[in-house]
């Protein structure tokens, strides 16, 4: 039974990877790239060398366009409202800012989520040693938010590698099974650029600099923002309402004091 259980989350795993990712094969690559690649009057390349050219382009093309939709949040409203009615903007971000954090973010979650086995890397019975080890290794306090009110129960975390450091994910279960994962990074510059201008969210939240984003990889919704020294991101395939709600939770708790 164990065996079974561990092939249909590999199986899960898989499918999540593919509705990530499928997408990307079948974009159509940039014009500048296909005119390069034009055949050119020079001498003939070794065919090793060949096939290294062709996996970096597809590195690159898959880079470039393989990031879906954000968006920023309108002015008024309470913080649930405003981030649920954020409108996804124009395709084209790069992995350059923080579309590469929340996509990221995303990738994190599809992965790890569905592994019934081993979801985490220390369990919420031992929340106490989760806390103080990824604490130290994140050079910061890491305490996971506590969502019952919202449905959701912790189920530990684990240490994740980010862009320039190390990111902790916090796993939360509902009791319909579903997963929530909070991806949390203290590299800001790699959200930053993205977070963007924003008008100061309304309804009790003190912060004036704070800006969510909401985005969509394949059946993976997200939120996130930049307060303070860190960044955050709400990962789950729940409806975005509900997400929302869950994201202004987390911020009412996490948020950094003003």
């Amino acid at each position: 039974p164990e065996d079974a259980q561990r092939l249909e989350a590999y199986r899960a795993q898989k499918r999540e990877l593919h509705v990530l990712f499928d997408p990307v094969l079948y974009e159509q690559p940039p014009q500048r790239l296909l005119k390069s690649a034009r055949p050119r009057a020079v001498p003939q390349t070794p065919w090793y060398l060949q096939r290294l050219a062709a996996g970096i382009a597809i590195a690159v093309i898959s880079g470039a366009t393989g990031w879906g939709l954000r968006g920023g949040l309108p002015a008024g409203g309470d913080d649930a409202g405003r981030m649920a009615a954020a409108a996804p903007a124009e395709r084209g971000l790069t992995l350059v800012s923080a579309g590469s954090f929340a996509q990221r973010a995303a990738v994190a979650h599809a992965v790890y989520s569905p592994d019934a086995r081993r979801p985490v890397e220390v369990d919420a019975a031992h929340e106490d040693q989760l806390v103080a080890w990824l604490s130290k290794r994140m050079g910061a306090p890491m305490k996971p938010p506590h969502l019952q009110a919202q449905g959701y129960t912790l189920e530990g975390g684990r240490l994740l590698p980010g862009g320039q450091g190390p990111v902790a994910q916090f796993m939360y279960r509902n009791e319909l099974g579903s997963k929530l994962t909070l991806y949390v990074s203290n590299d800001v510059a790699d959200v930053g650029s993205a977070a963007g201008p924003d008008k100061a969210l309304q309804a009790g939240v003190k912060n004036t600099d704070t800006a969510f984003r909401f985005a969509r990889e394949g059946v993976v919704n997200v939120f996130y923002w930049v307060d303070g020294p860190f960044g955050y991101a709400l990962s789950s395939d729940a409806d975005r309402s509900v997400l929302a709600q869950v994201s202004a939770e987390v911020y009412r708790q996490l948020g950094t004091p003003r």
